[in-house]
């Protein structure tokens, strides 16, 4: 009998990178609702809002960018449900 441990897929020893916010990064004070492809990152391919803990956005960008996709959506800017927005 070996004494090595086998496992069935290599152990992942994978560095996370430090989420950030990138709207505090970059100095954006307002979210533009009317540049809908901007806005296409912070939605997933149904269409649903992606939460602060993927995106890394702070609580009070996260909120502009939830007020900014609802505009675009009641102006037909976004639409509200997709099969494949992306």
């Amino acid at each position: 009998m070996s004494t090595d441990i086998k496992y069935l897929s290599p152990q992942a020893n994978e560095v996370k990178k430090k989420k950030y916010c990138r709207f505090k990064k970059s100095g954006i004070k307002y979210i533009d609702y009317k540049d809908a492809d901007y806005l296409l990152r912070f939605v997933n391919e149904q269409g649903k809002l992606l939460p602060r803990r993927l995106t890394g956005t702070s609580l009070k960008y996260q909120r502009k960018v939830a007020q900014a996709v609802k505009r675009a959506r009641h102006l037909a800017l976004m639409p509200y449900v997709a099969d494949l927005l992306k």
